[in-house]
C-alpha cells in the first residue's frame, strides 16, 4: 500500500446521511499493524438501530418514492452505486487494509471486486422478480408474489510450527500448524479462522464425514483430491453451506453462500439471496368460469 488513506467519514450512515450516534459516544478504531489509533468513530447502540429500522420502513411504506419507482430505475441506481465503488476502489481498499490488516491486494482484488460484481449482478435482477399463476382444481385461480492457539497447546495438540506473535506491535500471528489433534479439542470443533491448520488422521471417507459433521458449525469445507468420486461423496455428505473441490475461498456472485447449523441462517449472493428479502404471498380468486 503506497500511502495511508485519509479518513473522511467517522459517523453513522443512516437515512442517506452521516449522523452522530444518539448517545454521542465514540470508540477508537485501531491499526492492527502497529496497535496505534487510527481515529474515533461513532458508536451505535439500540437507539441508532431503531433510527435505521424506522428509515428503512419509511422507504418501503405504501406510496414511498422507492416503492413507486420503476424497477428498471431501481436497477440503474444500484448499478450507479457499483460504478461509484469502482471509481473509489483503490481508496476503499486502502481503508480496509488500514482498518483490518489484510493484504492490500486481497482487499483490492477480493473484497472490492466482489462488492462491485455483487451490486451489478443484483441491479440486473431488479426488474426480473415476479410472481406466478398456478393452475388449481375447481373455479379458482392462484397467484404468488415474491482464542484458539493457546487452547490447542493446553489441550494436548502438538505445535509443529508458528503460534507466535509477529513483531512487538500489531495483532498478527505466524502461520500455525498443529498435529495430534483429536475431535474434542477446541481447535477441531470451533471456527477459529486465522492462519491455523489442524492435521488429523483418518482411515475412511465415511469416517471423515461423520467426524466433520460432529461440529456445531458448518460454514464451508474444502476437499483436495485426485479422486473426484470421493470428492463428490464427501461434498454430498458434509454439513456445510459451501464445499470447494480442489480450490478454496472461491466466491462468485452467481452462487449462494451461507452456513449450516451455528454458522448462520439463510444465504447471501445469487438468486437465493433474494428470497431473504421477499415473502411469498398467495392470492386466490374465485372465477365464474374456468377455461384452462
Amino acid at each position: 500500500m503506497s500511502s495511508r488513506p485519509e479518513v473522511k467519514y467517522t459517523k453513522l450512515f443512516i437515512n442517506n446521511e452521516w449522523v452522530d450516534s444518539v448517545s454521542g459516544k465514540t470508540f477508537p478504531t485501531i491499526n492492527p499493524t502497529d496497535g496505534e489509533k487510527i481515529c474515533d468513530v461513532s458508536e451505535g447502540d439500540k437507539a441508532d438501530v431503531d433510527k435505521a429500522v424506522d428509515a428503512a420502513r419509511e422507504a418501503f411504506k405504501l406510496g414511498s418514492v422507492w416503492r413507486t419507482m420503476d424497477a428498471s430505475e431501481r436497477g440503474r441506481l444500484i448499478g450507479k452505486l457499483a460504478d461509484l465503488i469502482e471509481r473509489d476502489r483503490e481508496y476503499l481498499a486502502k481503508l480496509e487494509t488500514l482498518d483490518n490488516g489484510k493484504p492490500f491486494h486481497v482487499a483490492m482484488a477480493g473484497d472490492l471486486e466482489l462488492a462491485i460484481r455483487c451490486y451489478r449482478y443484483y441491479s440486473g435482477w431488479s426488474d426480473k422478480i415476479f410472481g406466478k399463476t398456478i393452475p388449481l382444481d375447481g373455479p379458482y385461480m392462484s397467484m404468488t408474489r415474491h482464542e484458539p492457539i493457546e487452547s490447542g497447546k493446553k489441550e494436548g495438540a502438538k505445535l509443529e510450527c508458528g503460534g507466535n506473535r509477529v513483531g512487538d506491535k500489531g495483532f498478527f500471528v505466524e502461520p500455525t500448524v498443529f498435529t495430534n489433534v483429536n475431535d474434542e479439542m477446541t481447535i477441531a470443533k470451533e471456527e477459529i479462522f486465522g492462519p491455523v491448520m489442524q492435521i488429523m488422521k483418518f482411515k475412511t471417507i465415511d469416517e471423515v464425514i461423520e467426524r466433520s459433521n460432529r461440529s456445531l458449525y458448518g460454514l464451508a469445507a474444502a476437499i483436495f483430491t485426485k479422486n473426484l468420486d470421493n470428492a463428490l461423496m464427501l461434498a454430498q455428505g458434509l454439513q456445510a453451506g459451501s464445499v470447494w473441490i480442489n480450490c478454496h475461498n472461491v466466491f462468485l456472485v452467481q452462487s449462494p453462500f451461507g452456513g449450516f447449523k451455528e454458522s448462520g441462517i439463510g444465504r447471501e449472493l445469487s438468486e437465493y439471496a433474494l428470497h431473504e428479502y421477499t415473502e411469498v404471498k398467495n392470492i386466490t380468486i374465485r372465477i365464474p368460469q374456468k377455461n384452462s
